[in-house]
């Protein structure tokens, strides 16, 4: 009952059994006292007893097999040893916490290799162990969901717009909508989004074909001048941001999550005036990404709209409330948000300054394979 939580990560027993297989016991028991602590606060090994006597339980196996002869058992033997396959989620992931531990190894670049090795298995089952703190200056890692919206896959992808679009629901059982009004102003992408995200490969892909273009090189320059068209003309931060994205990787970009400007979050035929104090707040995204493993991340531009009076001569602490509270449940959405000031965007030395090492840390981060760009 002591684990039997159900707001924990699910962790399927294939990816536990995975994540056994890719580590290296060596690595895990880096200090012998340290290791056994962690085991002893979340499985039963056994009379609490001196370790170092001929005690046949658990604790004297691990002792002898894992310590005194290292080889003999596999990181995949122990976890079986441990009941670890079997285990309830919390119990599961509270192990694989304090497998990265610094209590239990005090060596940051070891907890960072342990931690990339176990992802390569959670994510695809979306989940991960991601950085959340610190503690005396090491990384503290917590098994988090990536799983985005809670697993749904994106149905209407309404984006490179402006405007509020006109929409109507033309069929609802099937989530079948139509633009009825200045559909020149809105794309909406409707062909499903995999395992690998969206990348600007399949956004154009999906254009060329919509549009019934020729070739490649022409759907590639038409997407981009019709996306940078939908920025606001007023926010040269948004035009560097989204055009420096496209700059910075060159040709690489193909094969990268495709940045997606002015994304519909919110839709309501009533305006705020209409709908009072039920009214969606957060209605639209200045852009998206669409990472691999159902991973999405919100990048904002915040202008004086964001945190001053409508007149922008005083602050404006209900507006900036706002922005707070949407960020809040953008989070607890599934949604990850990155934040940046105007000022820092305002010339194009400046934001490459800033965007780069941004996006070099962002796709390091989400282990998102930057390709080499061609000659």
């Amino acid at each position: 009952m002591l684990w039997a939580w159900s707001g924990a990560v699910e962790i399927p027993r294939k990816s536990r059994r995975e994540i056994a297989r890719g580590l290296d016991l060596g690595d895990l028991a880096f200090s012998a006292d340290r290791f056994m602590a962690l085991l002893d606060r979340l499985w039963v090994l056994g009379a609490p007893f001196d370790p170092w006597t001929q005690d046949s339980g658990l604790r004297a196996q691990i002792r002898q097999h894992v310590f005194r002869n290292p080889g003999d058992w596999s990181t995949e033997y122990l976890f079986e040893q441990l009941g670890a396959f079997g285990a309830g989620d919390a119990r599961f992931g509270k192990f694989l916490e304090g497998l990265v531990c610094a209590d239990v190894v005090p060596d940051e670049p070891v907890q960072r290799h342990l931690a990339g090795t176990i992802n390569q298995h959670l994510r695809p089952a979306g989940a991960e162990l991601r950085e959340t703190a610190t503690d005396g200056g090491y990384p503290v890692f917590s098994v988090v969901s990536t799983r985005a919206g809670r697993t749904r896959q994106p149905k209407n992808l309404i984006f490179a717009s402006p405007v509020k679009p006109d929409i109507r629901i033309i069929n609802a059982v099937d989530n079948d909508i139509e633009i009825v009004t200045n559909a020149d102003k809105v794309l909406v992408y409707d062909q499903p989004i995999g395992a690998g995200g969206l990348r600007w490969r399949d956004l154009q892909a999906w254009w060329k074909d919509t549009r019934h273009i020729g070739s490649d090189s022409e759907a590639k320059s038409t997407l981009y001048r019709r996306l940078i068209r939908s920025l606001p003309g007023n926010s040269p931060p948004q035009r560097n941001l989204f055009a420096l994205y496209y700059e910075i990787y060159g040709a690489a970009v193909h094969d990268l999550p495709a940045l997606l400007p002015e994304v519909w979050l919110h839709w309501d035929h009533k305006t705020v005036r209409e709908r009072g104090p039920d009214a969606l707040l957060r209605f639209r995204m200045d852009f998206l990404l669409l990472l691999p493993h159902g991973q999405r991340v919100v990048l904002e531009v915040d202008g004086l709209h964001h945190y001053a009076s409508s007149d922008g001569k005083r602050p404006d602490p209900a507006r900036y409330a706002d922005g707070v509270r949407g960020d809040r449940d953008l989070k607890l959405s599934g949604y990850e948000v990155f934040r940046f000031g105007a000022a820092e965007l305002h010339s194009r030395d400046q934001a490459r300054n800033a965007l780069q090492p941004f996006f070099a840390d962002l796709f390091h981060r989400f282990e998102v394979s930057v390709p080499a760009a061609s000659p």
